[in-house]
């Protein structure tokens, strides 16, 4: 634990909190908002000991460039400037942000398919706890549809290549998709149920 400490103490991640802030009016369908999500992503990485900076940094601010790349200061330039770290963490979160080609947005499979089989070690980390987290969500979504397409997607394209990754993070994710498939097989029925006779 005092290894943890010291590996933690230098790092400043106050200015990527208060520009991941800009999210805070994102919302989720789980009912929170995305700068929770950015949080709770950083936490899991925290609970399976990861320290190093620039993965911790780009945790914090992983989805400003999806979700509000619109607002003042999400540039490149305000990003690569915050500190040292500023350019690696820029690479990193543009490694993990959904790519536009021509206006075209890169379809889910191929996103998954390029961090997972051909991204860096940080990309393919950051990506697991982006996904635990998202996961431990879904327990608060009430789209059935969007729970299964969502946990289908992990089963065919994240578990596949999660164990090789980070053996620890892929039993949670195993632990997670059965838990929600097992909380769709019971909603279900109740579904069914209420829907009115035609």
């Amino acid at each position: 634990m005092q290894n943890l400490e010291q590996s933690l103490a230098n790092i400043t991640l106050a200015p990527y909190i208060v520009k991941a802030m800009a999210l805070i009016g994102v919302r989720r369908r789980s009912g929170s908002n995305m700068f929770r999500h950015q949080i709770s992503t950083m936490g899991i990485l925290l609970d399976y000991k990861f320290t190093d900076p620039v993965l911790l940094k780009a945790s914090v601010i992983h989805d400003l460039f999806e979700d509000a790349a619109n607002m003042p200061g999400v540039t490149e330039e305000e990003i690569k400037k915050m500190d040292s770290d500023g350019p690696a963490v820029y690479e990193l979160v543009m490694e993990v942000t959904i790519r536009f080609v021509e206006g075209v947005r890169e379809p889910k499979s191929e996103y998954l398919q390029r961090i997972l089989e051909n991204g860096s070690e940080r990309a393919r980390i950051l990506k697991l706890a982006d996904r635990i987290s998202n996961i431990t969500a879904l327990g608060f979504v009430h789209d059935v549809a969007f729970v299964k397409k969502y946990l289908r997607e992990t089963r065919e394209h994240i578990l596949p290549r999660a164990e090789e990754i980070n053996p620890d993070m892929f039993r949670e994710l195993s632990d997670l998709v059965d838990n929600r498939e097992q909380m769709v097989r019971l909603i279900e029925p109740e579904l069914q149920a209420d829907k009115p006779a035609v």
